[in-house]
């Protein structure tokens, strides 16, 4: 189901008191199947701050940020125990959306062969990184980082 952009382009953004460089995002999630919601929401607000002092590039660069999000945190709900922290925010040049997701697991995210008669997944990484410029992952003592970096 695609959503269309739910911003106000005629609001000027030194009406919001933001520029491009401020706008962000930080929430954490207990690591349930309803946060998979909760995370593409709060991405869907960010994206709509986001969009008043930088409007995207394109109409689905929208849609692939809130892609990816889904994707992000539906793995971590699925394969890491625990809660799990969303950050949203520019890419240094000012022309992308930093996405970053960290969980519990220090397994590395991998792709999995994609059947689609047999079901159980095995798109989303693929997914992930057919719609980024850049994705990476860092595992740590406490679980991983994973970094997509998206055009916006």
């Amino acid at each position: 189901m695609a959503t269309e952009p739910q911003w106000d382009p005629d609001l000027a953004p030194e009406e919001t008191g933001e520029t491009s460089e401020t706008v962000s995002h930080i929430s954490t999630y207990a690591g349930r199947l309803g946060d998979v919601t909760g995370a593409r929401l709060a991405a869907e607000t960010y994206l709509r701050a986001l969009a008043l002092v930088s409007p995207p590039s394109a109409a689905e660069r929208w849609d692939d940020v809130l892609l990816v999000v889904t994707e992000l945190a539906a793995n971590a709900v699925q394969y890491a125990p625990g809660p799990f922290r969303l950050e949203l925010r520019r890419t240094f040049d000012g022309d992308g959306v930093h996405v970053l997701l960290h969980d519990t697991s220090t397994t590395l995210p991998a792709p999995r062969s994609f059947r689609p008669s047999g079901g159980g997944g095995g798109v989303g990484w693929h997914l992930i990184r057919a719609l980024s410029d850049e994705v990476g992952a860092v595992a740590g003592p406490d679980g991983k980082d994973v970094h997509v970096f998206l055009p916006w």
